[in-house]
């Protein structure tokens, strides 16, 4: 290890040069980096309900389908119905918009003495004005059941204007200019936007929002933690320098990849912040340490004791990433877990690397003025901290486990009660404006998670139009399900205008009759494809419950295997659908990822220490911390959803370091002084500064995420650094206690607290 850091600092301009060169070409490359926060996209293609949620989604318009919602006291109302004309007109003037369907807009089917006719629902030029005309447009809302709950909630409280988009679309670009431009109205009733592409924009704005506010205050924060626990410009400049360059390669190579920003990689750089920090941070308090007895070798005698533990650190950390690629459910996870385990690397390489080349230009010009460090105080730190804990470690290692496994017993407890949720309308705060839209479209419109059926055959089949209708019917008998339409409904509303019976005809003659009745119309294109090869229901479903979404989801199985034929292929998938295995993937991703970390974690510990017993005793601590935090979670109520599901790998990588350093700085002492007593104290005493020192920055760090504007990235903050906390504790008490009572067996002598 000397030999390999002599080399290091002979080479030291080409490495600062080099860093310098390929940070600027990274940064350069950031510019490229765009948002992505919509969920669909990141949903895999091996899973049959998703990847038919896609194909209808395309082929349908049903993700590029926004939402405004006008809420006031009564719809029925001249100034409101113009109200709906102004938003439904100003939408239709966007570029980009294909369609706009409305309540002054829509499809209307008349009865006539000598046939029919085939309006709109209300004449955009000759709004109702009299009770009379107001009553009898709202018999004829409720008294068709494509519109009633659809189009104009049944209380008349609501009513909803829907667009979608054209292929191709910038959909953040139109979903700003459709808020921007009916916001600009100044209309005096409330307006909500839901709706993917309104969504997807909304999300994608919090999360710049949160990157631009919450990372610079991040890095104060750690700056300022930095400053007091070293007091050198060295002891700030270098952790942020190098969490800093990790960040810009890391998002650098994203953008040159061609992979994009998530509601869940947005976090990537202030947790690389946080953790990338801290390998610089054992490093310069190790250089800090030897610098007393050997001022002139102690970068390179410092580098050769932590590299090991640091690489070691940082492969641990890896691990905890990397293990969401085997059990992860979205692809956007999966990035996640690629790229934080790219910069957690970059960040060891330059602590390594990097951090002792920059050491050595500045402090071998005037080694005597020491330009980077300045003469060591006493510790705060380890007078105050540090060594009471030593005494009390040595004198009651019993009671020390005892209190260790008594919180673990509760905590295991706590664990039974953890829920478990996909529902994203738990991503915003109470009285957002778009979790407001969620609570609307629930109670008067029946939900959000949109239902598609899709039907393979011929779409002006008798046989398949009557299917239509039987499965529409079926589903309407589901508590969760309020409205269902389809081009069925239609083609039966068509022959109700004629015939008087509102069912599907008996001979394809007439439906085709009927058929090129509605040639041309908007509304035609989101039910079926244009070879009339396939068709498709859509509904919403209501309840979040995820015991409705798998009752629901055996209701209709039950249907479709008895009704599907050859001729008429029914599929049916959705929100809920995908709710459901998202939801079981939750647990898969937590007990997966935990498990193969672990299992590497131990593995590598021991074989780079050279003891297994050395890897087993270093998880003990991260497994405690990690059981009590599933404990926090399942007694405080925080639910396990895709962000927060993150966050047991994620300490277990960070968390395990702590009682790495400890471990490797013990063996090391241990090998030299034969004395397991010493060699404790040691570790606590050195390693023991650096922890404490890396726990409250890096916690700090993670803490910012509490005043996010996303529910779930304020838990994963909050859980990162409580699990930060246990980590370290459990590293600088348990790991202790562990050691002190193993050895104790051996060399009771060494343990006499009067030598």
């Amino acid at each position: 290890m000397k030999d390999f850091t002599e080399k290091i600092l002979a080479y030291k301009w080409l490495i600062i040069i080099l860093v310098t060169i390929c940070t600027i070409l990274f940064g350069y490359q950031i510019k490229n980096l765009s948002i992505d926060a919509d969920i669909l996209s990141s949903l895999p293609d091996n899973d049959p309900d998703a990847a038919l949620l896609k194909r209808i989604s395309e082929k349908f318009g049903g993700n590029s389908m926004g939402v405004v919602i006008l809420e006031t006291d009564d719809i029925y109302q001249t100034e409101v119905l113009e109200h709906v004309k102004s938003i439904t007109d100003t939408i239709s003037d966007i570029e980009g918009i294909s369609t706009v369907t409305s309540l002054t807009n829509i499809i209307n089917i008349k009865g006539q003495e000598y046939g029919f006719e085939i309006g709109k629902l209300v004449d955009e030029y000759e709004l109702p004005e009299t009770p009379e005309e107001f009553e009898k447009l709202k018999d004829d809302v409720l008294a068709n059941e494509m519109y009633k709950g659809s189009i104009v909630s049944e209380d008349g409280t609501a009513t909803l204007i829907i667009f979608t988009l054209q292929d191709g679309s910038d959909v953040r670009a139109i979903a700003k200019s459709v808020i921007d431009k009916t916001t600009a109205l100044n209309l005096p009733k409330k307006l909500y936007y839901i709706g993917s592409p309104m969504l997807v924009t909304y999300i994608s704005d919090l999360m710049k929002g949160d990157l631009t506010r919450l990372l610079p205050i991040a890095f104060l924060l750690i700056a300022i933690i930095l400053l007091l626990s070293f007091r050198s410009a060295s002891g700030v400049i270098l952790p942020l320098l190098t969490a800093v360059i990790a960040i810009i390669w890391s998002l650098g190579i994203m953008s040159l990849l061609g992979y994009k920003m998530s509601m869940i990689s947005n976090n990537i750089p202030i947790i690389l912040l946080a953790i990338g920090s801290a390998y610089t941070i054992h490093v310069l308090n190790r250089i800090n340490q030897l610098r007393i007895t050997d001022r002139d070798n102690a970068i390179k005698l410092a580098l050769a004791y932590v590299m090991i533990p640091v690489m070691l650190a940082a492969l641990t950390t890896i691990i905890g990433f990397i293990s969401f690629i085997f059990g992860a459910y979205l692809d956007m996870i999966v990035d996640f877990g690629i790229f934080t385990a790219l910069g957690t690397f970059l960040a060891c390489l330059f602590s390594i690397f990097f951090v002792p080349a920059l050491l050595d230009v500045f402090t071998s010009k005037k080694r005597n003025k020491a330009l980077f460090f300045k003469k060591i105080k006493k510790s705060y730190l380890s007078e105050n901290f540090l060594s009471p804990l030593r005494i009390l470690l040595f004198k009651h290692p019993k009671y020390v486990l005892t209190t260790w496994s008594v919180l673990i017993l509760i905590s295991l407890v706590g664990t039974f009660f953890i829920k478990r949720s996909v529902d994203i309308q738990e991503y915003f705060k109470k009285g957002n404006p778009t979790r407001e839209a969620e609570r609307i479209m629930v109670e008067k419109f029946g939900g959000t998670k949109p239902i598609f059926v899709l039907f393979k055959g011929d779409m002006q089949s008798p046989d398949v139009l009557k299917t239509m209708i039987e499965t529409g019917a079926y589903m309407e008998k589901s508590p969760d399900i309020y409205t269902t339409q389809s081009i069925a409904d239609l083609i039966a509303e068509l022959n109700a205008a004629v015939t008087g019976e509102k069912r599907v005809p008996d001979e394809q003659e007439k439906i085709e009759q009927l058929w090129f009745l509605l040639d041309g119309n908007e509304v035609v294109q989101r039910f079926v494809s244009e070879d009339l090869d396939e068709g498709i229901i859509i509904s919403k479903f209501k309840s979040p419950d995820n015991s409705s979404k798998k009752a629901f989801a055996n209701y209709m199985k039950a249907f479709i295997d008895k009704h599907s034929t050859e001729s008429c292929q029914i599929e049916i998938t959705g929100m809920p659908f995908v709710d459901i295995t998202m939801d079981r993937s939750l647990l898969n991703s937590q007990f997966g990822s935990i498990s193969i970390a672990i299992i590497f974690v131990v593995i590598f510990v021991g074989l780079i220490l050279r003891s297994l017993s050395s890897g087993i005793y270093s998880a003990i601590p991260i497994i405690a911390a990690i059981i009590i935090l599933f404990g926090v979670m399942g007694l405080t109520g925080i639910s396990l959803n895709i962000a927060t599901v993150l966050v047991a790998s994620v300490a277990l990588g960070i968390g395990i370091d702590y009682s790495i350093h400890i471990i490797s700085h013990f063996n090391h002492t241990y090998q030299i002084t034969g004395n397991a007593k010493i060699a404790i104290e040691d570790s606590i005493m050195i390693s023991g500064k650096a922890i404490i020192i890396n726990v409250i920055s890096v916690s700090a760090g993670f803490l910012i995420l509490i005043f996010s504007e996303m529910v779930p990235l304020q838990y994963f903050g909050f859980l990162i650094a409580l699990s930060m906390l246990g980590s370290s504790l459990g590293a600088l008490t348990l790991l202790p206690v562990i050691l002190i009572l193993v050895h104790r067996k051996k060399n009771n002598d060494h343990f006499n607290l009067n030598q």
